[in-house]
């Protein structure tokens, strides 16, 4: 298959309709897959309501099928015709973060609108969002559907934040890819669980559990997310995910610790590459030291995450070491994806 790239400036709104959406949307009405850029990460789009179209989504990512798909839509009113009942919690998430980086999983409507019961993996909920990026909010409210997007890479690989990400792990996988230049967040949205009486976090993201609380109250956490033999509530979460191919390990210790094991591992003949922030750059001696932001800004390191994973594979290092974050706010999310990358493989000074 070839796979087209449209090269589209991300200045504008909504109602700006550029030539490439116009060819993309049109794609994605006849049932075929569209890799976008949203705020978050790059998506992997085709249409919700089809079997065939979701179908392919699952084919091109090599994506196990009970793992459910988020539904992108470009209006708010798009909701009614998805979910059930909207509660209202759900209204003033709604309003304060929408469109922004933040699902909300809510229980599916059984009658209108039907969506492809690929899409729920068979469930009785479905995960929702409004992406808060123009190209994806206009090819969303073109194509005229709602579009089941997950992120558009090879799946369990680290997430895209760049075209060029897209194209290495799918280029000839789906019908196009529209190159919107750099993601936003970095990270996957938030996943929300709104099903029962207190929200419940099942995927940390852009929006933290700080600012929910501020919104809705009491907000709990999936118990899968803060102790590793618990079973997740969302099926997704038990994949593996975002893994560079090399052996990650997340060290909890000082500079001089991590470099220690750098250097028994160079010793013994191995390429050893180094995760780090722009404060720690110069104390370490390795093959390959990348930095991945501040740790004094973590949205920087939220933002530059899957891009420095990648960029270990391209250089073929043999193992990567990568310091551990503070866990408030983003930083919560920023260790949840380098836990998963990692395998959980963590070593304590």
């Amino acid at each position: 298959m070839e796979t087209k790239l449209w090269i589209v400036d991300n200045v504008g709104d909504i109602d700006t309709i550029y030539p490439q959406i116009e060819d993309a949307a049109k794609l994605l009405r006849e049932n075929q897959v569209i890799a976008f850029p949203t705020e978050t990460v790059y998506g992997l789009g085709a249409n919700a309501t089809s079997n065939i179209a979701v179908n392919k989504i699952f084919e091109a990512k090599g994506r196990p099928s009970d793992n459910p798909l988020i539904v992108h839509i470009s209006e708010k009113k798009q909701l009614h015709d998805i979910v059930e009942v909207i509660p209202s919690v759900v209204d003033k998430l709604v309003e304060k973060f929408w469109p922004g980086p933040l699902t909300l999983i809510l229980d599916k409507k059984n009658h209108g609108q039907t969506l492809s019961n690929k899409v729920t993996a068979e469930l009785s909920t479905v995960a929702v969002r409004m992406p808060d990026h123009p190209i994806a909010l206009a090819l969303i409210k073109k194509s005229g559907l709602p579009i089941a997007a997950p992120s558009a890479n090879t799946s369990g690989k680290p997430s895209p934040t760049l075209a060029r990400h897209v194209q290495h792990d799918l280029n000839g996988k789906i019908a196009g890819i529209i190159d919107g230049g750099p993601t936003g967040v970095g990270l996957e949205s938030t996943v929300l669980d709104c099903t029962g009486d207190i929200p419940v976090i099942l995927r940390p993201g852009g929006v933290t559990k700080e600012q929910l609380e501020e919104v809705c109250g009491q907000v709990d956490v999936d118990k899968a997310l803060l102790k590793e033999d618990e079973a997740p509530k969302s099926p997704g979460m038990k994949y593996t995910h975002y893994a560079p191919n090399a052996p990650l390990s997340i060290v909890k210790g000082n500079s001089e610790f991590i470099q220690e094991l750098v250097s028994s591992q160079r010793q013994l003949g191995r390429k050893v590459g180094v995760m780090t922030t722009s404060e720690n750059q110069d104390k370490y001696d390795a093959d390959l030291i990348l930095t991945c932001g501040s740790l004094s800004d973590l949205e920087t390191v939220a933002n530059q995450l899957y891009d420095t994973l990648r960029k270990f594979d391209e250089a073929g290092v043999d193992l990567i070491y990568s310091e551990a974050f503070p866990e408030d706010g983003i930083g919560q999310a920023i260790m949840n994806r380098l836990l998963k990358a990692a395998g959980h493989q963590v070593i304590i000074e």
